[in-house]
């Protein structure tokens, strides 16, 4: 029996995260992984999907014709795309296998041991271990919970991982499908519909139960990316629900979808992948067993600090209801250590958390939308500022896109939300999310010198307008740029007149 300070079950990002934070502790630490270390991080999910939106990319530029060129002889090869995407994956697997190994046998292998292998709880304290050698019982002070998730799927459709796929089945594939049908209009669904629209090979359906994709974005957002979307050939099958779905005799799938109107319609495509979320991967872990708080969903009870109704167990990453993202993770699994064995005593805050979404073009995101204003009843101020007036968005030719902030009502106009929907969007969404972070108001960012052309001061031109000082005018060009303030669900147009004496805007 081996003993620890903390023992990690899970080598995805949030418990890679964790075992190494406390290591910075000087912290005796055992890291459990039963598959693949890096986890979602890189297979089948943030990493391998990332490169193949890339290769993507590249191939949609090549498709474009209004850009003076046109490419009339290239070759896709679905097999080395997903080969490349292998390779990306694999070359970060080998940077975290070797840190592990280099920990363990060299730097300090008293303090840090990895087992590949398969770890239970069976008490607070106590962790089993299988591996192909047999069984052991590690024993620890405390225990992060980091198995990550599994995609979910749906009791009444066969998933056979080559024609009716998750995420995790596509590397299955040998060829680019010629036409391809998507269950759910959320984040990965309408990741891997761009990434398969841009390919140009393949004929893209996506099913929304909703009148919108994106549903937890704002309508303009949504909008932009539907119109980004039928540009590029993705047929949308709207207020649709799935009614049955199978492979037939010729290895090609049926699926039928209910309408809102009542409409009943059966379609027949080549390939289908299922993109409702994912669940916690808990089978196994004893959880239950122990009497850990748990949703109907799986999702651990945790408090502002990670911690599970056990005080010394907790848990991190996808295995907790907040939001899946990998970012999020590494910054759980840092910080439960840190509540472990540092004085600080700030809880964890999803406030600033900066997203992107790589989508037709990438959609970067923080902080809070107009929904989400709206449903707390928070007054605001909002402007948005079309692609087409940023000069780098013009030389790039990539006009399709906008920047949307929103601030405070008041005198301080503290930074409360940013989207950016365009090329380059995340370039430019960490200076909001450090404002954020700093309860700062925007002022900050309508001084900054920003190098030119850049995407970036779309965001400075965004921010001039809401403190009545912008270069391009709102009341110019109406039908592009919007500056309003909302209260009690009403948009008032904001309209500035110019004290002569101070050169300082006076809203009316």
């Amino acid at each position: 029996m081996q003993s620890c300070d903390v023992c990690v079950i899970g080598g995805g990002p949030s418990g890679y995260a964790a075992a190494m934070r406390a290591l910075d502790f000087g912290k005796r630490v055992i890291l459990i992984e039963k598959d693949k270390l890096g986890g979602a991080a890189i297979y089948n999910g943030a990493l391998s999907s990332k490169t193949l939106w890339e290769l993507s990319r590249d191939v949609r530029r090549l498709r474009i014709t209004e850009r003076g060129y046109t490419v009339f002889d290239y070759k896709l090869d679905f097999p080395q795309i997903i080969k490349v995407a292998n390779k990306a994956v694999q070359e970060r697997h080998e940077q975290l296998a070797k840190q592990v190994d280099e920990l363990a046998e060299r730097l300090c292998p008293e303090r840090f041991r990895f087992i590949h292998g398969f770890g239970r709880m069976v008490s607070a304290t106590e962790i089993e271990v299988t591996t192909p050698k047999g069984k052991e019982i590690i024993t620890a002070e405390y225990v992060v919970l980091a198995t990550g998730s599994i995609p979910r799927k749906l009791p009444n459709v066969v998933i056979d991982e080559q024609n009716i796929v998750t995420s995790d089945g596509i590397c299955n594939w040998t060829k680019f499908p010629d036409s391809l049908v998507i269950l759910g209009a959320g984040v990965i669904g309408c990741e891997f519909a761009s990434i398969f629209s841009n390919f140009g090979k393949t004929s893209v359906r996506l099913i929304d139960k909703a009148d919108h994709i994106l549903p937890f974005e704002d309508k303009d957002i949504s909008e932009m990316v539907t119109e980004n979307f039928i540009a590029n050939g993705i047929t949308i099958h709207r207020n649709a629900s799935l009614e049955s779905m199978e492979t037939d005799e010729n290895g090609r799938v049926n699926y039928t979808l209910k309408f809102k109107d009542g409409r009943i319609e059966t379609y027949n495509v080549e390939k289908a992948l299922i993109s409702i979320g994912r669940v916690p991967a808990i089978n196994g872990l004893g959880a239950r067993e122990l009497g850990l708080a748990m949703t109907d969903g799986g999702n651990f009870i945790v408090d502002a600090d990670g911690r599970t109704n056990i005080p010394n167990i907790f848990a991190v990453g996808d295995l907790t209801a907040d939001i899946m993202l990998v970012n999020v993770g590494e910054v759980e699994g840092r910080h439960v250590i840190e509540t472990m064995y540092s004085s600080k005593e700030k809880h964890l805050t999803y406030d600033n958390i900066s997203t992107i979404m790589f989508l037709i073009p990438e959609v970067s995101s923080v902080g809070m939308n107009e929904q989400s204003l709206a449903a707390k009843n928070i007054p605001y101020r909002v402007a948005t500022f079309a692609y087409q007036y940023i000069n780098r968005a013009l030389a790039m030719r990539s006009m399709r896109g906008l920047y949307k902030i929103l601030v405070s009502d008041d005198d301080d106009m503290k930074l409360l939300g940013m989207r950016i929907v365009g090329e380059q969007s995340s370039s430019a969404i960490q200076a909001a999310a450090l404002l954020m972070y700093m309860n700062k108001g925007i002022e900050e960012l309508s001084e900054l010198i920003h190098p030119h052309p850049s995407i970036v001061e779309g965001a400075q031109e965004c921010v001039r307008m809401l403190l009545g000082k912008s270069v391009i005018k709102p009341q110019v060009f109406p039908v592009d740029l919007r500056c309003v303030r909302v209260a009690n669900g009403v948009a008032t147009e904001i309209n500035f007149f110019v004290n002569d004496a101070s050169g300082v805007a006076t809203m009316s």
